[in-house]
């Protein structure tokens, strides 16, 4: 089992495991690692633990942070500015519809690494050949989403708070207009976007995947119970009355037998009226029969 420990290279980052390599590192301290990106600094994020039958061969740190490295560092900073300039400049000059976001540069400065965003593919072979020949180094493109861009340059939100992703989130989760629903909230794009133009990160704080059917479904069925209890209330009093009904039609006094025939004759002239109307109205349609 090896002995290894979590380290994190930006704030907010994700956290990956280096095995310790017999060094005695805490947690906040800063080691040099040699990952796919090259020689950087990462901070140890999670205190050494034994790991059981790791997926795959983790790499080892190489040492512990000194001065020396800390000050390589800050000058890579301003050296990155200059790199950023320098590609923005090419990038204008030649016509480029692209939008540079940062730079980033090993410590070494064995690779240099420009984040960019485009609405779709972008044939930079000609800028990566540019800014070979400038920085006599490795030089990578790569394309990131609008996401990756507010988490590395950062900003405030509706809230007035910093962005949740330059502060606390370590990834993006897939965020729908189900969980504004959920939660009753306007369902207006333009109010549940971030400064990044998707939709909010905090929508999912309050959501719980359990209760997105349940408890929909039942808040439907409390509907439709009490619709049916509204509606057989009538009927149960129609149930309790009807007997008194029966009764009253079955033994009936002659005084409302002859109001029953009175009316029933002052119906029979109004029937017959309409009867003969809808024969006018036959006879006129019909026309005169023609003579043979």
């Amino acid at each position: 089992m090896p002995n290894v420990v979590g380290i994190r290279f930006k704030n907010c980052g994700k956290i990956y495991d280096f095995e310790v390599n017999g060094l005695e590192v805490r947690k906040g301290d800063r080691v040099i690692i040699d990952s796919e990106f090259g020689l950087s600094i990462g901070n140890v994020a999670v205190d050494s633990h034994f790991m059981e039958n790791p997926a795959k061969e983790l790499k080892k740190i190489l040492r512990i942070a000194n001065e020396k490295d800390l000050h390589q560092k800050q000058e890579n900073e301003n050296f990155e500015k200059e790199a950023r300039s320098f590609c923005y400049e090419r990038i204008m000059a030649r016509g480029l519809p692209m939008k540079l976001v940062c730079s980033e540069v090993a410590l070494d400065r064995k690779r240099i690494v420009f984040y960019f965003t485009a609405d779709g593919r972008i044939d930079f072979r000609e800028l990566v050949k540019d800014l070979a020949a400038r920085f006599k180094t490795r030089i990578e493109m790569r394309q990131i989403g609008v996401r990756d861009k507010a988490k590395l340059v950062g900003g405030l939100g509706i809230c007035g708070k910093e962005l949740c992703c330059r502060l606390f989130l370590t990834s993006f989760e897939p965020i729908s207009i189900k969980m504004a629903k959920q939660q009753d909230l306007s369902l207006n794009t333009g109010k549940l976007s971030g400064t990044c133009g998707r939709l909010m990160c905090c929508l999912g704080y309050e959501y719980n995947e359990g209760e997105s059917y349940t408890g929909q479904r039942r808040a439907e069925e409390k509907v439709i119970a009490t619709a049916n209890n509204k509606e057989e209330a009538p009927e149960e009093a129609s149930d309790v009355l009807s007997p008194e009904i029966v009764c009253c039609a079955t033994i009936q006094k002659p005084e409302n037998i002859q109001a029953a025939s009175e009316n029933k004759g002052e119906q029979k002239p109004e029937v017959a009226s309409a009867s003969k109307k809808r024969r006018r109205r036959r006879h006129r349609r019909r026309g005169p029969k023609k003579d043979e």
